[in-house]
């Protein structure tokens, strides 16, 4: 059980750092990363909060994983709720102060990329299965056999023309975020050595399982 609630804090602290790093590049101000973009827009035309859109995709991008047959676990639902949920947090409270220097600015959107990628790393790394994005980026690896950076830069720029269209605010940061975070993934699971794709997931029903028998 001990073990078991290491890793669920690992997972929760990996989903804090993301929906952290997620926040750092909405207040660089230089225009949002690709799923903002897409979360922005649609919130602009159906009046609801950024990270209230995030958890709503979430929910319908875990069904696709679902249908696309790639494991559900409790990191997965959580990641589908808790990102959303920070972020609404962090935002609301602006405990990200405003910053009018532009070099600081784009510092602190690199910044907010590293976090994010170091988010996934330690909420995947928890093996309780792959958030809804994260699960399309390595099922999109396993069937095209790209680096997991292609794959994910890939998944970004198509959200990026989706959110453009839907009215979501897109500008040089936006650009630099489509482009640099599959590298940034790439980069920080290279330095800690991980490979998702040999990860060996528990599904909700495992998860369970083990955690009864332990009781």
């Amino acid at each position: 059980m001990k073990l078991y609630l290491l890793r669920i804090l690992k997972l929760i602290f990996g989903l804090f750092l993301f929906a952290l790093g997620i926040a750092l590049t909405i207040k660089a101000d230089l225009g949002y990363a690709p799923w903002e973009v897409l979360h922005s827009g649609v919130g602009r035309v159906i009046g609801l909060q950024i990270g209230t859109v995030t958890i709503l995709f979430g929910a319908i991008i875990v069904l696709v994983v679902f249908i696309l047959k790639e494991e559900i676990g409790i990191g997965t639902i959580l990641n589908m709720i808790l990102i959303g949920a920070f972020m609404n947090i962090i935002l609301d409270f602006n405990l990200i102060p405003h910053i009018e220097n532009v070099v600081i600015r784009l510092i602190l959107l690199i910044c907010g990329l590293f976090t994010i990628a170091l988010g996934s790393y330690f909420y995947m790394s928890s093996e309780f299965c792959a958030g809804p994005r994260d699960c399309l980026m390595v099922v999109l690896t396993k069937r095209t056999k790209l680096p997991i950076g292609v794959c994910r830069g890939i998944i970004e720029v198509l959200v990026v023309l989706i959110g453009w269209l839907l009215g979501g605010s897109v500008g040089i940061g936006t650009v630099i975020s489509a482009f640099c975070i599959g590298f940034c993934i790439q980069i920080t699971f290279k330095i800690f050595r991980f490979d998702a794709i040999k990860l060996k997931h528990e599904n909700i029903k495992d998860t369970f399982k083990k955690i009864s028998i332990r009781i």
